[in-house]
């Protein structure tokens, strides 16, 4: 059965996962305000399931605009410490309760946009192994936690001074495959019920129309807006988990 929720929470719902959409083709580290309205209408640990569905929806329509964008090389390089970040963050969900995981991670962001940034401003041209573990790690971890993976691995791509579509496509690749990675362990810790399922087939029509307004807005945003809307986006969505 679905949830009984007032009009008001499926408006809001609605435009959530048009978020999701727009985040997903267009502006990484959007998908924040999405986790923000998804936990203010459902249950912590169930809208974490339920949006996680809706987020590889979205990967998919990602990877079918930006499958020709990804930066190969810089996926493999991360996948050992996405990996590890993935089962440190299940291991952790299944003790931790909610608001310290937000706390946590909302801690984690505003100190990668501070590093980031630093790097950017003293020219740094890529980043170093030891920075390729610290962003794998953590963005394995709280996409695992609670899908807050974006903004970390925004900042990532940010640092790595990847044109918009690379970034995109990048991100694409790397979402869809840790997403999918990510479903059993929902499953198996019950954050994805059937309720939500139902939910996230009434809401898919939404990510959908996201999706393609994500895609038009794409290919007509200037680089440097592009990085600072990201920037942006990550700061407000690290803000919402602190508080």
């Amino acid at each position: 059965m679905l949830p009984e929720l007032s009009a008001a929470a499926w408006v809001l719902l609605a435009v959530a996962a048009a978020v999701v959409g727009i985040s997903k083709t267009a502006l990484p580290g959007a998908s924040t305000l999405a986790i923000a309205a998804f936990a203010a209408v459902l249950p912590a640990r169930q809208s974490t399931g339920t949006l996680l569905v809706l987020l590889i929806v979205g990967d998919m329509f990602a990877l079918w605009a930006y499958r020709r964008h990804a930066d190969w090389h810089a996926l493999v390089r991360l996948a050992p410490a996405v990996i590890a970040g993935v089962v440190a963050g299940a291991g952790f969900l299944a003790l931790a309760n909610d608001g310290a995981v937000r706390r946590v991670i909302g801690v984690i962001l505003l100190l990668l946009i501070a590093f980031t940034l630093w790097r950017r401003r003293a020219g740094a041209q890529s980043t170093p192994h030891g920075g390729r573990i610290l962003y794998g790690t953590l963005g394995g971890f709280t996409t695992m936690v609670a899908n807050a993976g974006g903004p970390v691995m925004s900042m990532y791509f940010l640092a790595a001074r990847l044109p918009v579509k690379t970034f995109l496509g990048t991100a694409a690749w790397f979402f869809a495959i840790v997403n999918i990675v990510k479903l059993p362990f929902s499953i198996s810790l019950g954050l994805l019920t059937s309720a939500g399922v139902l939910l996230d087939l009434v809401l898919v029509p939404a990510v959908l129309v996201g999706a393609v307004c994500g895609r038009m807005l794409a290919e007509r945003i200037d680089q440097a807006l592009f990085d600072r809307v990201v920037i942006v986006l990550t700061v407000i969505g690290a803000l919402y988990l602190v508080i």
